[in-house]
């Protein structure tokens, strides 16, 4: 399962996958697999008609935002994000994040049609970005990971706030009630749960079988509540993030580490492989719309000029508040701006969500967020090896600066030794002759910097 964890591989895996279904989608393969894609599954007692596409988008990816969701309410609550000092470059940040590449988007599309899809290119994807600065930005610092880290878990949560805000359909009220107490109950079972793990816990919650018996009743708890939810004309990936939220701390952290595997190795790329199968346009580069325009310059453009500045204006104005660790340079803000261009999982969603209905614009869409995406790991990655390189080589340099001071350290004290022995001959021979002590004492001292 070590493998499925990884981020480098995980974002392998997501590129793949999405490849595969673009390809396939444009081979003798691609009718079959649009039908099958597009195909009905029901279930009519329950009111649930859902195609295998949406399956996927509706009901595998809460799972995903299940996962998002815990890791957010970590860092909130003991992470990067913990206290408002911490969080406040990169909140600056993924705010300019998102401003600047809505506002490219719109610049495309005043006037048309298409002016709901700027949500689109607001998005980043965490895995995949994590995993890019995994694979190249083995030499970089801590705290470079903690910022990428902490903007993307905020970027998560403004693309969530959409998604529940720009993008729920009509609302059942009765519906949206019966998913909150779900809710509400959901966490209230997973407190007994981390109640049961605690250290001096006795009773009837520390037994292995009313532990099982617990979890199994929230697992369909889980369930209602993501039927609930949909049926509330919410989003229904909502309520994967709205469980992740509310559950108790040890047992969200030990359902999260046991679903990333799956997630990463199925929910994901099979979203990826969905989303992807699209067959490319018979058109000329003058009829693609401007939604696609939009979103192919906001992505890799966009973000980067949206993130590097914001982060570069927050730092010259307000990085006295913040903690050093939370500091970054302007080269390394670049980088980050960089990666936040790396739309792919929740861009695909939110243009799916934006263009519902139009699937020519859908379909444009999601090559517009492939292709910008694309551009973006390319960028990214090449950022990223430039500034691991550029680590790697002060290291180097602060290495060897280090192994010249301790050749001088070692070299001043083999002359202490001769010069003890030559101040006793002095003594002997009544002083007559200046102590070498003395002669070292009126020269100054040797730098352990200089070359």
């Amino acid at each position: 399962m070590s493998f499925l964890r990884s981020e480098r591989n995980a974002a392998a895996i997501l590129l793949v996958a999405a490849a595969l279904g673009l390809i396939l989608a444009n081979t003798g393969f691609g009718t079959a697999l649009l039908e099958v894609n597009a195909a009905h599954i029901g279930f009519p007692s329950i009111k649930l008609d859902l195609t295998v596409e949406h399956w996927t988008s509706d009901g595998l990816l809460a799972v995903f935002f299940f996962i998002v969701a815990v890791e957010l309410k970590h860092e909130l609550v003991a992470g990067s994000l913990n206290s408002p000092a911490k969080a406040l470059l990169p909140a600056i940040a993924a705010l300019g994040g998102v401003i600047v590449p809505a506002g490219v988007y719109l610049l495309f599309n005043i006037g048309s049609p298409y002016a709901d899809g700027w949500p689109i290119p607001t998005a980043t994807d965490i895995a995949f970005a994590l995993g890019v600065l995994a694979i190249f930005g083995r030499a970089l610092p801590a705290k470079v990971r903690v910022f990428l880290l902490a903007l993307a878990v905020l970027d998560d949560l403004v693309a969530i706030l959409i998604i529940a805000v720009f993008f729920t359909t009509s609302l059942n009220v009765p519906a949206l009630i019966g998913a909150a107490v779900c809710v509400a109950v959901f966490g209230g079972l997973s407190w007994m749960l981390g109640a049961g793990k605690r250290e001096g816990a006795s009773g009837a919650l520390t037994h292995r079988g009313v532990r099982f018996a617990i979890a199994v009743v929230m697992v369909l708890i889980a369930l209602l509540t993501w039927d609930l939810t949909y049926q509330s004309g919410v989003h229904a990936t909502i309520a994967g993030v709205a469980l992740g939220l509310v559950m108790s701390a040890n047992p969200a952290s030990a359902s999260a580490h046991a679903l990333q595997p799956w997630s990463n190795a199925i929910v994901l790329p099979l979203f990826a492989f969905s989303a992807a199968l699209v067959a490319i346009p018979s058109v000329g580069i003058s009829e693609l719309s401007p939604a696609f325009w939009g979103i192919l310059v906001a992505l890799p453009v966009g973000k980067l000029i949206g993130i590097t500045v914001a982060g570069w204006l927050g730092s010259r104005f307000v990085g006295r508040r913040a903690p050093k660790s939370s500091v970054l340079s302007l080269p390394d803000l670049v980088m980050i701006g960089g990666l936040g261009g790396i739309g792919f999982t929740v861009s695909l969603l939110m243009n799916e969500l934006a263009f519902k209905g139009v699937n020519e614009v859908i379909d444009e869409g999601t090559l517009a967020v492939l292709l910008g995406s694309a551009v973006s790991i390319v960028v990214a990655s090449l950022l990223v090896s430039a500034r691991s390189a550029a680590y790697r080589r002060e290291r180097a340099a602060v290495a060897a600066v280090n192994d010249r001071g301790d050749d001088v350290g070692a070299a001043a004290g083999a002359g202490g030794g001769d010069r003890d022995r030559s101040a006793g001959s002095s003594v002997e021979g009544g002083g007559s002759e200046r102590s070498v002590d003395a002669e070292l004492d009126s020269e100054p001292a040797a730098s352990p910097f200089a070359d």
